[in-house]
């Protein structure tokens, strides 16, 4: 991806994305009760104006961090800063949809070569040699 389109997703992302400020979790003292530093960041896959073939792709990852309803739900809390906990979210947004941006490989069947082949059973017979020779022995 180009980096002109990356900053073009990125602020896509940021536009139709919806963010809430939280109380976020663990220790923190004092500080962790009073402040909504951690963020939850939903993006409707559905909504959005992504192209429809990114759609579908993102809809068929199998991902706990997208419900059935085709929302993508990111909560951000690493940091104590509100500003910070936002930029992780979006960082990770945008590498859940550039990673299925693109269309996966389609995979081209092969045969096994003939050497291939011969390797395989000269190594299966000297297997069967090797088990053939641990039985019990005869007197």
């Amino acid at each position: 991806m180009s980096p002109a389109a990356e900053q073009r997703l990125r602020a896509l992302l940021a536009a139709e994305s919806t963010v809430s400020a939280v109380r976020a979790q663990g220790p923190g003292g004092q500080n962790v009760n009073k402040v909504s530093s951690a963020i939850h960041l939903r993006f409707d896959i559905g909504a959005s104006s992504l192209p429809d073939d990114w759609k579908e792709r993102l809809r068929a990852v199998s991902d706990q961090r997208i419900n059935a309803d085709g929302i993508v739900v990111i909560k951000a809390q690493s940091s104590r800063s509100r500003e910070a906990n936002l930029a992780d979210a979006l960082q990770r947004l945008f590498e859940l949809v550039a990673a299925h941006a693109s269309a996966p490989r389609v995979r081209r069947a092969t045969r096994p070569t003939f050497g291939s082949k011969l390797r395989r059973l000269e190594s299966k017979s000297q297997r069967s040699a090797i088990k053939a020779g641990r039985g019990k022995v005869a007197d």
